[in-house]
């Protein structure tokens, strides 16, 4: 249940976020992405807007769209005169890097070494693997992002893709667990979204190979979507029974602004695991 009520909201910055803004729950976490079509600059304007609402606000930092080291120390600047203390960097969608960082681990070398003032720093991490990235790069990289983080004395995480199969995620965890990966997961589920918009938007947004799975297995679409969308519950309820031991400390709803939706589910599920006395891991 811990891990529903602390749930973190996801907003694109796009023309449907200003009814997400106003769905949000109060106080609640959000996470702004960052996109080769809307940049950097969009990514820091709504979360201006939201820390003003009172949310706590981790804005996405897409490395391929940074121009290079005085970018970093602007982006630092801009951090600190907000008081951002937690940011989530990743690659980035860009096909091709605008200045000097083609990937997460370059970039995040070089915003450690400045006065950024963050206290703790999100990373990615593919639990169902990456359409354009070998798996042993993809490990490499993310125990890479591990060590830096550490070496500074920053608090770290990781943050997932969205996959549908908790016995992927499990498997994948656990060996990741035994390869030393020590940073808490925060697991990335669909919110409450229909199934076309879901798999119009889901290659765009890196999540092909858990499309795919869906799409092979039919029986899997029936189980995962009703005639009303996606139902989280239906990853969440199997990842609960391992989540404390592998380490999952949170989840990471991609709402595709579809906020009203997945805030109404989240609000159901803990009134119902409440009235049974559900466990207090979930």
């Amino acid at each position: 249940m811990t891990l529903v009520r602390n749930m973190a909201y996801e907003l694109v910055p796009m023309k449907s976020v200003e009814a997400a803004i106003e769905a949000l729950p109060l106080g609640c976490a959000v996470s702004v992405t960052c996109s080769p079509a809307k940049g950097l600059a969009a990514t820091f304007a709504l979360t201006t807007r939201l820390i003003e609402r009172g949310h706590h606000v981790v804005p996405h930092i897409a490395a391929r769209l940074v121009e290079g080291p005085s970018q970093v120390g602007e982006i630092s600047a801009w951090l600190r005169d907000h008081d951002v203390r937690d940011v989530f960097v990743v690659g980035g969608d860009a096909p091709h890097a605008v200045g000097a960082y083609s990937d997460a681990v370059t970039f995040l070398r070089t915003l450690l070494d400045t006065d950024h003032g963050l206290t703790r720093i999100g990373v990615t991490a593919y639990p169902d693997g990456h359409a354009l990235v070998a798996d042993g790069m993809l490990r490499e990289a993310l125990h890479a992002k591990q060590t830096l983080l550490v070496n500074a004395e920053i608090a770290g995480y990781a943050t997932t893709q969205m996959c549908f199969d908790a016995e992927q995620i499990r498997r994948w965890l656990g060996a990741e667990r035994a390869a030393g990966f020590a940073l808490p997961i925060h697991l990335g589920i669909p919110g409450v979204i229909d199934r076309a918009k879901l798999l119009s938007m889901g290659m765009r947004l890196g999540i092909g190979n858990s499309l795919r799975f869906v799409k092979k297995n039919s029986g899997t679409l029936s189980r995962l979507f009703s005639p009303t969308g996606y139902d989280p519950a239906k990853l969440v309820t199997p990842v609960s029974t391992y989540a404390e031991s592998l380490g999952v400390e949170g989840l990471h709803s991609f709402t595709f602004n579809n906020v009203a939706a997945t805030a109404e589910w989240q609000q159901a599920f803990l009134a119902r695991t409440n009235s049974v006395g559900a466990r207090s891991s979930w």
